[in-house]
């Protein structure tokens, strides 16, 4: 082997051995902070995981937690009044509601407040006539924890809290809300 070969020989194994400590150090530094393994929490909401409880006041003052909804199918449904997406499914969710809520669904219509305004949240949902909870994140904190990262965000949990299907964007259609929730309602509570 001449000298040359030998300086390439050593230089494509430097840079072999580069890259593979690159790799190594990515690896380490994108896993899974050990805060969430000792807490038993996941990085991110996902179908087959505990949806992350929280309690957020009502429009109308009184707090709800997403914990008292057990026993119950709940769709949490993240929204901005400003949202031509969220604007054309809220009757859909509306509909679902309307027609569900006595096999045990309940609808949570989460307001980014820390996005929109409450006179807007709550001017939007007399506006669409809605009956459903309207709850405000006015700190954001529940879209932080949900990771929210586009409005409408939709959430469907089983009546154990374990969220079955993550939808982003919209607007849902009425169909496609119920062939979502009707296997979960017929589960025994």
């Amino acid at each position: 082997m001449t000298q040359l070969s030998m300086r390439r020989s050593q230089r494509w194994s430097a840079l072999a051995l580069l890259a593979l400590a690159i790799g190594a150090g990515w690896t380490w530094a994108s896993r899974v902070p050990g805060s969430y393994a000792d807490a038993g929490q996941i990085p991110s909401p996902r179908a087959g995981f505990p949806a992350p409880d929280f309690t957020l006041d009502s429009a109308g003052g009184a707090p709800v937690t997403l914990a008292d909804q057990r026993g119950q199918v709940v769709i949490v449904n993240m929204w901005a009044s400003w949202c031509g997406p969220c604007r054309a499914e809220m009757p859909a969710l509306q509909q679902i509601y309307d027609a569900n809520r006595a096999r045990g669904l309940q609808v949570l219509e989460v307001n980014s407040t820390v996005q929109d305004d409450e006179a807007s949240a709550r001017a939007f949902a007399r506006e669409l006539g809605l009956s459903m909870p309207i709850l405000l994140d006015r700190d954001g904190e529940v879209g932080r924890r949900y990771l929210l990262r586009a409005l409408p965000t939709t959430f469907v949990v089983d009546r154990k809290g374990v969220i079955r299907e993550v939808l982003l964007g919209g607007p849902l259609s009425a169909a496609v809300l119920q062939t979502k929730v009707g296997a979960l309602l017929d589960e025994a509570p």
